[in-house]
């Protein structure tokens, strides 16, 4: 399960695949970056820990799209973590008939979480962290 999210809006994205890595992760930031419209001129940042995923040296990473890494053992920093036990709840202490089952479990929580913009807020955004800057206008 790959997971972005914006802790000052709730917005969140999912993808679900089969695997950790870094040829996954970089499927999941190409299709991130397709998604949401992001390019050279319409850039995202986004926070990661120093999972082996995150930080190799082949992770094709598209272009407006830039890192700011966490310290070492700070996973109360990535806002992104607090979701995880949200994503867990459906299937936590259950046994499923197929992988597909579990799929399917995953695919519709991942799909009401994304339409629950003020959960995820509440779960990803701290009062401590920076105000996001918004674009003023002018005419």
């Amino acid at each position: 399960m790959y997971a972005f999210v914006r802790p000052t809006t709730g917005q969140s994205w999912w993808y679900l695949l089969p695997t950790v890595s870094t040829a996954a992760m970089s499927a999941a930031l190409a299709a991130f970056a397709a998604d949401e419209g992001i390019d050279a001129l319409h850039r995202a940042v986004l926070v990661f820990d120093g999972a082996g995923w995150h930080t190799s040296g082949k992770l094709a990473v598209p272009a407006g799209i830039d890192f700011v890494f966490l310290p070492p053992a700070s996973p109360e920093l990535q806002p992104v973590k607090r979701v995880w036990t949200l994503v867990d709840e459906p299937v936590a202490n259950r046994t499923f008939a197929d992988v597909d089952e579990v799929e399917d479990t995953l695919v519709t929580r991942c799909q009401t979480l994304r339409a629950a913009r003020r959960t995820i807020k509440a779960h990803t955004h701290c009062h401590w962290r920076a105000r996001e800057r918004r674009r003023r206008m002018f005419q």
